[in-house]
């Protein structure tokens, strides 16, 4: 049997989905608006003020904010994955940029929709025969790294080995699809490649989402080689690095000459590192281009900023309780907390004023307007009395201060805040006071902005509000969420990592869709390691004149849908 298909379907957004922080990023607040449910038409979720690159001035700079900026700049690594990362590299290293709309071979429209980028794969194409998958790739002959070295079969070669791993040696965030890569090797010259799997893959942009460099090819530099080392060298993009400052905390990008693909329009970039108060006060000034809106306190300063306008849509998020189960290693404790979140009385703190709704979430792989969405919270009876019967059920009982505790040793630990947010720190505040109510010595751990990378990367929490960005498919997800020898909880059974294994396999997207789901929801009831409780609108405030840049769904996580189009309009 023989099957031979051009590429293009639906995307899965990053072949590594990137961890976020769940911070912010008219006098009655916000016009109402909800989250997309079945039916949603998934335009009326973006904003970006569309326009041709060729009406808009040409040069010109943008500043823009972000939470923060480093330690590590490998987004490859539980250490360099998180949402500010992916954003920071979007514009320099879109060649290994392994989140967001655009990703080595790969680049997905605001729906979803993938088809390779031709700046760097001018072809896919996919042959099944008898079971077995040759994957045949066509590379731009200009595309070359920063260094002058050609991006070539070696760079495919590279990512296979590294990402194939599962024995512990490379920190990778999840090994994807690349343990069913049998082969990769040159066709009729290095800038061709042949990719053979031990049995079909799908879908296809789930292998080499991002590239990696050749030259990072042992553990020691992909683990550590990044902390605080950018390595502009190995990168390709429109842009390049100019300036990083490590004691302003700013990186400065200007067009890269050796840039072959379309000219960028602006003449620089700034991204700098600020806590949420000090975002606000910069845009108010004029000092930065664009932030983020996403509660309330925030919003309400930013209200009537002269020379700004708001651009709303739906957020990629899937997020609330991330736990640590290295730390909150009994599962009927971590159950528990899943029962005693009230995720309704969260979102109201979190939203109020904001005239946002949503249903409660019961995915962290895929948001409710998927067509292949379902709901797998594990929990139905809530509550802090249905908490401590889950307790008392396995053995806990009340001490003298009402703290559930066994043998001898209560339940205590401390639930991560990051940033300066108000509205943030109130809704930690009110998932402790649940947790509180259930039997639980529950306090906040605070950390600023800047410390989110090193503390969720590092597993330097007990647990924390903060989640995923989303993609439109879920087998990546699925990887990197509930495969034992992947997740970062390292929990998981023979039983789930086989199904997710053969998951993999399934050609048909609604079929396959359903497959990880159910995995999800199986894991879930079983390890109770992630619990949606929102995902929330993404509300921009940005400069008037700001063209295509806003809330873009799949297309961008850094809300710029082409970093050689984001400019300024004609005045």
């Amino acid at each position: 049997m023989k099957n031979l298909t051009k590429i293009g379907g639906v995307a899965t957004v990053a072949a590594a989905l990137a961890l976020t922080g769940c911070g912010g990023g008219s006098s009655t607040g916000p016009e109402t608006a909800q989250g997309g449910g079945t039916g949603t038409d998934v335009s009326s979720l973006t904003s970006v003020n569309e326009k041709p690159a060729a009406d808009l001035e040409q040069g010109g700079k943008v500043t823009l904010p972000l939470g923060n900026i480093g330690p590590d700049f490998n987004g490859f690594s539980n250490n360099g994955n998180n949402a500010d990362n992916t954003a920071l590299m979007a514009p320099i290293n879109p060649v290994a940029q392994n989140g967001g709309g655009q990703g080595g071979c790969w680049e997905t429209d605001f729906e979803g929709k993938v088809t390779p980028n031709p700046d760097f794969c001018e072809s896919v194409e996919s042959e099944v025969v008898d079971g077995k998958q040759t994957v045949t790739i066509k590379i731009n002959d200009k595309a070359v790294y920063n260094d002058g070295s050609p991006i070539d079969v070696k760079a495919f070669q590279n990512t296979w080995n590294i990402l194939k791993s599962t024995d512990g040696e490379y920190d990778v965030v999840s090994s994807g699809n690349y343990p069913l890569v049998e082969s990769v090797e040159p066709g009729a010259n290095d800038k061709e490649v042949i990719v053979k799997t031990s049995s079909p893959v799908y879908p296809l942009d789930s292998l080499f989402y991002g590239l990696i460099n050749p030259n990072v090819n042992t553990p020691e530099i992909f683990n550590n080689g990044f902390s605080g080392e950018m390595h502009p060298e190995w990168m390709a993009g429109p842009f390049k690095v100019d300036q990083y400052d490590t004691a302003a905390q700013t990186v400065t990008m200007v067009p890269n000459d050796k840039w072959w693909g379309d000219k960028p329009v602006l003449e620089s970039i700034v991204f700098r590192q600020m806590e949420s108060s000090a975002a606000i006060a910069a845009f108010k000034n004029g000092e930065i281009d664009a932030v983020s809106a996403n509660t309330l306190p925030l919003y309400k300063q930013l209200e009537g900023t002269a020379n700004s306008e708001i651009r709303r849509g739906q957020r990629l998020f899937a997020g609330g309780m991330n736990i640590n189960a290295q730390r909150i290693s009994d599962v009927a404790v971590r159950e528990a907390i899943f029962t005693a979140v009230d995720r309704p009385a969260i979102r109201n703190v979190r939203y109020n004023g904001l005239n946002w709704e949503e249903p409660s979430s019961g995915s962290m792989m895929l948001l409710p307007f998927s067509e292949y969405y379902q709901d797998n919270y594990p929990v139905t009876e809530t509550g802090a009395d249905a908490a401590k019967k889950v307790l008392t059920d396995a053995g806990y009982t009340a001490n003298s201060a009402g703290i559930m505790e066994k043998d001898g040793a209560p339940i205590s630990f401390q639930v991560a805040n990051f940033g300066d947010d108000p509205t943030s720190l109130a809704t930690t505040q009110t998932l402790v006071d649940q947790l509180k109510q259930a039997g639980m010595d529950v306090g906040i751990a605070q950390f600023g902005s800047a410390e989110f990378g090193k503390v969720i990367g590092g597993r330097e929490f007990d647990l924390s509000l903060s989640g995923y960005t989303v993609g439109s498919d879920a087998t990546e997800a699925v990887k990197q969420f509930y495969d034992s020898k992947t997740n970062t909880n390292e929990l998981g059974d023979a039983e789930l990592d086989k199904k997710i294994l053969d998951l993999a396999s399934i050609e048909d997207n609604a079929e396959r869709n359903k497959a990880a789901m159910d995995v999800e929801k199986e894991h879930m009831a079983k390890y109770f390691s992630m619990g949606v409780v929102f995902n929330g609108p993404q509300i921009s405030f940005v400069r008037t004149g700001l063209a295509n840049y806003g809330p873009s769904l799949f297309q961008s996580l850094s809300q710029v849908p082409d970093w050689t189009t984001i400019g300024w309009e004609k005045k």
